[in-house]
């Protein structure tokens, strides 16, 4: 109980400013004819916030309320009074269909530490043509190679799927040519990443204050790499389409959007790295299959040593049933935040102005209705297909993760490798799962990795 009144403490001004808003739409929503979406607002400011969080998987608190209230409800956490939604129909509505209804939103410290400028935070002609430059295809043949962050060979080694992650997004984005930078950027990242969810006081001493120190570095030292590859005019990674003349980018923006594809790049991926080794090791037969269409490939590799290819990764269908299979069961990225830009109607039902609107995109994952037996670990389901809307690991819609195809990419490079040059334990640890604010196994999946050769 200590630690969620801290986190309600820290997240305060936040709280604050929704409630206030909050107050403002109610205020709106009782002069309509239209009926709000059942639930409840528990206490005032408070709300239900000590409900959501008293479970150590919020993921409880959502199912419970659908399961009361149907696949549209309100609700009131941290301060902001919200709407709910659990059906593909209705995460359609918000997320592609009428989209323009309803913007991306963050707490402004954590914007601030990303950069205001990035397509997070934006909408309309400039979040297209940005989304599209760090979605590019050119970076995808520069990221398949050996993977940075493997461990030594000739000994073993433990090695962090989150580093792994960190290393690869660094290499994509910014290319060999830059190597020499890519110690500091993490340092400044990694200390950076430490505030993401600190008290935004911007005091000697503070979280806050290391991390927005090593944001001003950090964007020092992307605007100097800026300015010599404008100079080259070459490269043929992520830096790269963000420099092109068609995408008429300051680099200011640049420097905001490199920021925010690193940090969407490295929990998420890390997270789903980590539950796909898990789901592997406890299903001995699925792991057999992966390993055998690893070798398959690096078979007609021949003994030259030569690096994969794009084709390469579209060979490896086994291992990409996994990671869409990973992805549903552990869904990392339960929901999203949007909030209504105008009131909004649904179904017989208000959305007011100012209100905060979830898609729950786990209760979808998990729903008996999309996915039979829904808490099983089954591959061979997305042999075929998924319904429209069903299925989304990465959003939907204009403000999808953009570092998606990288992400994907990541994976099938590093269970490439995993297969043909590694054997791997994990060590005993706690059943369960923590939720910080990614979902991960409890107390993190140490491993030992260890070249096959060695044996």
């Amino acid at each position: 109980m200590g630690a969620l009144l801290l986190f309600v403490c820290l997240l305060a001004p936040f709280v604050l400013a929704c409630a206030i808003r909050g107050r403002r739409a109610r205020r709106q929503a009782s002069s309509k004819s239209l009926a709000l979406p059942p639930g409840s607002m528990g206490w005032p400011y408070v709300g239900e916030t000590f409900q959501l969080y008293s479970s150590k998987n919020p993921n409880v608190f959502f199912a419970r309320k659908q399961n009361r209230h149907g696949p549209i409800f309100k609700t009131h956490i941290l301060g902001c009074p919200c709407v709910m939604v659990s059906s593909p129909e209705a995460a359609r509505f918000v997320l592609v269909t009428q989209a323009h209804l309803f913007k991306p939103t963050f707490p402004a410290s954590k914007e601030r530490m990303l950069g205001p400028q990035a397509i997070f935070f934006q909408q309309g002609d400039y979040h297209t043509p940005t989304s599209a430059a760090s979605s590019s295809p050119r970076l995808l043949p520069e990221a398949i190679r050996a993977p940075p962050a493997l461990p030594r060979p000739s000994r073993p080694s433990r090695c962090g799927a989150s580093s792994y992650a960190l290393n690869v997004a660094l290499l994509s984005i910014f290319g060999e040519e830059e190597m020499r930078y890519i110690e500091e950027l993490k340092q400044c990242y990694l200390t950076l990443e430490k505030g993401y969810n600190s008290m935004p006081v911007n005091l000697p001493g503070t979280l806050f204050h290391k991390a927005m120190k090593a944001r001003k570095r950090l964007g020092a030292i992307v605007a100097h790499i800026i300015s010599a590859r404008r100079e080259r005019q070459r490269g043929s990674d992520l830096l790269a389409s963000f420099l092109d003349d068609r995408e008429a980018l300051t680099d200011a923006q640049i420097a905001d959007n490199v920021i925010g594809v690193i940090f969407a790049a490295r929990d998420t991926t890390a997270s789903v790295l980590t539950w796909m080794v898990k789901f592997l090791g406890d299903h001995p037969s699925v792991l057999k299959a992966v390993i055998d269409e690893q070798q398959e490939i690096a078979r007609s590799k021949g003994s030259s040593g030569e690096p994969l290819t794009w084709a390469d990764t579209r060979r490896m269908r086994m291992t990409s049933r996994v990671i869409q299979e990973t992805m549903r069961v552990a869904s990392i990225l339960s929901f999203t935040f949007r909030e209504a830009v105008e009131d909004v109607e649904y179904q017989g039902y208000l959305i007011p102005k100012g209100w905060k609107v979830l898609p729950l995109f786990r209760n979808i994952h998990h729903s008996p209705d999309h996915f039979p037996c829904p808490e099983k670990f089954d591959p061979s389901r997305f042999e075929v297909a998924p319904k429209p809307n069903t299925f989304m690991p990465f959003g939907n819609g204009t403000h999808s993760c953009p570092g998606n195809e990288l992400a994907k990419l990541e994976m099938l490079v590093l269970f490439h490798h995993l297969a043909t040059k590694y054997r791997w334990s994990t060590s005993k640890s706690e059943s369960g799962v923590q939720f910080g604010p990614f979902a991960l196994p409890l107390n993190g999946l140490p491993m030992t990795f260890t070249r096959k050769h060695d044996y």
